[in-house]
């Protein structure tokens, strides 16, 4: 028996041997085919024939409009030259697939960890914007940060001196400000802050403080605001919801707003991002001002209209304090929310004032800055509207 094994063990030797030899014999045959074959095309009059039907084959099942696309991701100038005639053309793909052949990140955002931080898309990119200081989104407060903490009150005198001395309440409201994340705060005006992402409930130095300005920067044009400054953080608790269901709840604010008073058309949502100082700052003309950016949902109705007036207003507030704009972001529901309200009404717009690091008073210049935009376009609007 032991001998029988024996034999058996020692024959598996040179069969292995033998099989292994066969692979290597075929995978060099393959090979030296393989480079004959590209020789013979290459050097003979063959190539021309091939070349000709292969071109002549790709040409005409390839639309035309695929080549510009490959040649458009070398080529900057013909990328812009011809970027809505791109996209139109493969508006079909995208809507099938969900995958933009202008945009690999449409392809491989949901395969690769950390990518989907970059599928927002820039409409209108500002000064200094690119993929890579893209808006964040900040996390929901916890506890701790909430807890004693002490404000910077000299800093909040400071930026509000004077402030809404001699405005008049406007009766008709047509503005309704509101804050999907209250929380978020400005790290300056939090003494012993120690996050990244500050939070606070006050609101003299959270977000809500922004659009108290915004309100009183508009009714000192005329203009007729309302603000809701419910607590979201909050509220969520309260119907035991998470943190991704912000929108939800003021979703239910802004309808009972509208259905109170349908004059209230133009809705804002106010944020601030989560940017350092030296993205979300700028300087124009020896002032200092927190840098503000549009952010527009697309999977709602009202999509290219509010688009549209986001750019209009974005363009105005360029050409009247260059650079204080980070410009216009498109966002889906693959980075975000993808609604943010935007269809209630065809005037809603996401607004993001400045950064974690800018202080109240930059944040405030850059506010009345808005509001002179905005009280400018706001009238044209009416204008229009009355007109037609």
């Amino acid at each position: 028996m032991m001998s029988y094994k024996s034999r058996n063990n020692n024959s598996l030797v040179p069969l292995v041997f033998v099989s292994m030899k066969a692979v290597i014999r075929v995978v060099l045959i393959g090979i030296i085919l393989m480079y004959a074959m590209v020789w013979l095309i290459s050097s003979t009059a063959i190539k021309l024939r091939v070349d000709s039907l292969f071109y002549t084959s790709v040409s005409e099942l390839v639309p035309k409009e695929t080549f510009l696309m490959l040649l458009s991701q070398e080529m900057t100038g013909l990328r812009i030259e011809n970027k809505e005639a791109m996209n139109t053309d493969f508006d079909w793909l995208e809507s099938v697939t969900n995958v933009s052949l202008l945009d690999p990140r449409s392809l491989f955002g949901r395969e690769i960890p950390g990518i989907e931080n970059y599928h927002t898309h820039i409409a209108v990119a500002g000064k200094g914007t690119d993929i890579t200081n893209l808006p964040n989104e900040s996390p929901a407060p916890t506890e701790d940060q909430l807890k004693d903490q002490e404000i910077d009150q000299n800093q909040v005198d400071q930026a509000n001196h004077n402030s809404g001395d001699g405005v008049q309440e406007i009766e008709e409201k047509s503005v309704f400000i509101y804050h999907s994340h209250s929380w978020e705060a400005f790290s300056p005006l939090i003494k012993n802050n120690d996050s990244k992402d500050p939070a606070s409930t006050n609101e003299k130095v959270n977000v809500i403080a922004v659009g108290s300005k915004l309100k009183q920067e508009l009714e000192s044009r005329g203009i007729g605001a309302v603000q809701d400054k419910t607590d979201v953080n909050q509220a969520l608790k309260n119907k035991s919801w998470t943190y991704f269901e912000s929108y939800k709840l003021t979703r239910g604010l802004v309808q009972e707003a509208i259905a109170q008073d349908d004059n209230l058309t133009y809705l804002i949502d106010i944020h601030r991002d989560s940017q350092p100082r030296n993205i979300t700052s700028k300087t124009i003309n020896g002032k200092n001002y927190a840098r503000l950016f549009f952010i527009v949902g697309k999977e709602n109705k009202n999509f290219e209209k509010n688009l549209k007036i986001a750019k209009e207003l974005n363009a105005k507030l360029e050409e009247k304090y260059p650079g204080i704009s980070r410009g216009v972001f498109v966002k889906t529901k693959a980075e975000g929310n993808g609604v943010y309200n935007q269809d209630l009404t065809e005037r809603a717009m996401l607004l993001e004032f400045g950064g974690v690091e800018n202080n109240l008073v930059e944040l405030y210049n850059s506010t009345e800055a808005f509001a002179e935009i905005f009280a400018a376009y706001y009238k044209k609007d009416a204008v229009e509207v009355n007109a037609q």
